[in-house]
């Protein structure tokens, strides 16, 4: 997770409210570490860009004040301007604006589509009604005949039995075509829901071929993820053993409520793929991320360690503070209420 954020330079704001101010400057730091990265990198690639700045620099003065010293304006400072806390709320009420603009384009572009290929089939489907009724009419026609036909040939005893033969010879081959066209009809009907499901269908839960999304969009979807991808890993489970980890819980954070500091529980995220870590403080709650989308775990926004399975980043933990400022050290485990714990659907 971390190294797709630092990849794309952007984190979406409602998973930027889940970090703590440390959390948010270690975060920063690290995307401002990047961007250096990659000006050096430019800078090595092409040296001649820097010599062409260098040959095109000019000479600068800089703007003394009252005191004779170089006047500094320190955004956010200074009279009448915005504090920086109002500029990035704004900034991100922008971007969330237009994320829901683009979303707004995505769905009236699939609701289109959806109206186009509903029009293609009631139109299909009319025709072949009326190609069915007009082969009905024709049937009719030609039962008319064979009707005339038999009381024409009324009291002819020796064609009555070549009549007899004919008639049974155009009854099955009316019914022939009949159940020919209905086949037809209904073969058309499956090739364009078909059709339909392929394009703008997602595929069922059951389905034998997942594509995980970015992130979550479902508890079906999370269960999914840890059946298929943690518990082979042996997520949630004590290290030697196949009991559950005291730690882990389903999704009842309440258990920390009337636990003493130090005390932490570990339930899957609804976030991002990965976990969220809640610690008891003093003060309150404090919770961390656990990145899980790749082959380590690691926490989000706040170290680069990256551990193998998720009891050795718990273990760790339990012996390193999770943050130098907050000295979050891991302790007792908030163990359920009862035997009967309730997983969320994890373990079945």
């Amino acid at each position: 997770m971390m190294q797709q954020i630092l990849q794309d330079m952007y984190i979406e704001p409602d998973l930027l409210a889940e970090l703590n101010e440390e959390q948010k400057q270690i975060l920063f730091y690290k995307i401002r570490e990047e961007q250096v990265r990659r000006w050096n990198e430019r800078e090595r690639r092409d040296p001649s860009h820097a010599v062409k700045k260098k040959s095109e620099s000019r000479v600068h003065f800089w703007l003394l004040g009252s005191d004779g010293e170089v006047w500094v304006w320190v955004m956010g400072k200074a009279p009448g301007d915005k504090p920086f806390e109002d500029i990035v709320e704004e900034l991100m009420e922008e971007r969330a604006m237009k994320q829901a603009q683009r979303e707004k384009c995505e769905e009236e572009e699939r609701q289109r589509g959806e109206e186009e290929i509903r029009q293609t089939e009631e139109r299909r489907a009319k025709e072949l009604y009326i190609s069915l009724k007009q082969e009905e009419k024709r049937n009719e026609r030609d039962d008319k005949e064979w009707q005339e036909q038999c009381e024409r040939t009324n009291g002819m005893g020796k064609k009555m039995s070549s009549l007899a033969a004919l008639i049974q010879s155009k009854e099955i081959t009316f019914w022939t075509k009949r159940t020919t066209l209905i086949q037809k009809v209904k073969q058309i009907m499956k090739d364009l829901h078909a059709n339909y499901t392929s394009q703008y269908c997602l595929p069922l839960p059951f389905s034998p071929v997942w594509i995980r999304p970015p992130r979550p969009n479902s508890r079906e979807s999370i269960i999914r993820w840890f059946e298929e991808e943690q518990r082979p890993r042996r997520a949630g489970y004590e290290r030697s053993s196949n009991t559950i980890a005291a730690w882990f819980h389903g999704k009842d954070e309440a258990l920390l409520a009337n636990a003493a500091e130090g005390c932490f529980l570990v339930r899957v995220s609804e976030r991002i793929w990965g976990y969220t870590l809640s610690y008891h403080t003093t003060s309150g709650f404090k919770h961390f991320l656990i990145d899980a989308s790749g082959d380590y775990y690691s926490f989000l926004g706040v170290d680069q360690n990256r551990h193998a399975t998720l009891v050795d980043l718990i273990d760790f933990h339990k012996e390193e503070v999770i943050t130098t400022s907050g000295g979050e050290l891991l302790q007792d485990p908030c163990r359920p209420r009862s035997s009967t714990a309730d997983y969320g659907g994890l373990f079945l």
